[in-house]
């Protein structure tokens, strides 16, 4: 008999993302610099009568359920019959927020579904036209990440503390790549190199929400005001704000000074590099 299996699903933040440009299939060439904090979701697997997959916590949807369930997905993607299983996948950092929630859900699955030799394992890049943030939660490491999300260089980002902001809007990734016109890309192309460069800054995401949210002006304005911040900014599509210190106190300090202003706002201080992350 099974025993139950718990695992950890963690949380990315994107130190910089740019839009290359638009590809011909439709989806879009990015870069992006991606380290992960320690941030958790938290996935328990139990022997069932059935598949279910339900989940619970601070950040769970509607009726502990998705509509679209990427875990249910990716049976389907691989083709394979849904096992007699249970996952309960406890939501402590919200989803639409930029912060890889559904990928970093269906990495660990898979990793669990490996290790139990219920499916074969596969090149991380298989999974991309699951997700293309997959390969990043697979290979679990700071990396340079370019193309669809295809092209993974491994590089070593600093230590940051950070305080993280959820507004009270949330992002659909799709809505906002659909957003970009042509005239918003203006990534020089010559360098997109497998190296970070001086490019390598901001989040193009930016410019929409700038137009269409005032909440994330007024955020980030007060975010950079805080003292002994190093920059603030979007994680991926958004919609979650946060701030980068070299110091914990400095980041604490910096959380408790914007309750004071945004008393209604989810927040949360994390690290990365951790060498336990995993």
């Amino acid at each position: 008999m099974l025993d139950k299996i718990v695992e950890k699903s963690p949380a990315k933040i994107n130190l910089f993302l740019k839009i290359v440009n638009k590809r011909d299939d439709g989806f879009h060439n990015i870069r992006t610099g991606i380290t992960f904090i320690n941030l958790y979701d938290e996935i328990t697997v139990n022997p069932h009568n059935k598949f279910e997959v339900n989940y619970i916590g601070l950040f769970a949807p509607k009726n502990n359920q998705f509509k679209d369930c990427i875990i249910e997905r990716l049976f389907d993607f691989l083709k394979k019959d849904k096992p007699n299983l249970l996952f309960t996948i406890s939501k402590n950092f919200p989803y639409e927020a930029g912060l890889g929630s559904a990928s970093s859900n269906v990495a660990t699955v898979i990793k669990i579904l490996e290790n139990m030799e219920l499916i074969d394992k596969k090149n991380i890049f298989d999974y991309i036209n699951l997700g293309s943030d997959i390969p990043i939660f697979l290979n679990q490491k700071d990396s340079l990440v370019r193309g669809k999300g295809e092209l993974i260089a491994n590089i070593h980002f600093p230590k940051y503390y950070f305080l993280i902001i959820r507004p009270s809007f949330k992002c659909s990734t799709k809505k906002m790549y659909e957003s970009f016109q042509t005239t918003d890309f203006d990534y020089n192309i010559d360098y997109d190199l497998e190296e970070i460069n001086d490019q390598d800054s901001g989040n193009d995401f930016e410019k929409i929400l700038k137009k269409n949210e005032p909440e994330f002006s007024s955020i980030i304005d007060f975010l950079q005001e805080n003292e002994n911040v190093i920059f603030s900014r979007l994680t991926g599509s958004g919609s979650c704000i946060y701030s980068v210190f070299e110091k914990k106190e400095h980041a604490e300090n910096a959380q408790k000074n914007f309750r004071q202003s945004f008393s209604d706002l989810w927040t949360h201080v994390s690290e990365n590099n951790l060498t336990n992350l995993f």
